[in-house]
């Protein structure tokens, strides 16, 4: 399989989420809902956390947008470096509470591709009003401190581009599997 790696770093967002739909088209049914160890999503799994984060996101946005309070804390030190980078750090994030609750494996491909299109739609509605919400009208993010509209925007194109790299292992995990056969 061809998968996509570090050099999307810098590809805008509504290209990624496009690379996205497209290497959707190449799995079987059985290969987005095979899981392949404990603690270990499905590809399904992965697109399903991606769409559910960026409508969480979005929703961020809406209500940085319709805040009426002005917020002057702002990211803490690790969201401070997020943001200086662009990118998030290049470990494996283990998520605690709801958040690690198992994500949808029942998905069909055509599911989880309207799910990307929705996101791409919603982003597209918010990428022109941006500029004009107001930059201390902020929601609390519990790892990286106070964001605005356009950093909880920007944190949506920095989580798809984090997710290449579970992609790419879970590819490789196919093909073993396949060889194995």
């Amino acid at each position: 399989m061809n998968h996509r790696t570090e050099e999307c770093m810098n590809m805008e967002d509504f290209e990624l989420i496009e690379g996205y739909r497209r290497d959707l088209n190449k799995y079987s049914t059985w290969q987005l809902r095979y899981i392949p160890g404990p603690e270990i999503w499905s590809i399904g799994q992965m697109y399903d956390h991606l769409i559910a984060v960026a409508m969480e996101y979005l929703a961020y946005v809406q209500a940085c947008a319709e805040s009426t309070e002005e917020q002057p804390l702002g990211k803490t030190p690790n969201g401070e470096e997020l943001f200086r980078r662009g990118s998030f750090p290049q470990i494996k994030i283990k998520l605690e509470g709801a958040q690690a609750a198992s994500p949808n494996n029942a998905l069909s491909r055509e599911e989880l591709d309207a799910g990307l299109v929705k996101v791409m739609g919603k982003m597209q509605e918010w990428e022109s009003k941006l500029d004009g919400v107001h930059p201390d009208g902020k929601v609390r993010h519990g790892g990286f401190g106070w964001l605005n509209a356009q950093e909880w925007y920007r944190l949506i194109g920095m989580h798809f581009r984090h997710h290449l790299r579970q992609q790419a292992e879970l590819e490789q995990r196919l093909l073993e599997q396949s060889s194995d056969i």
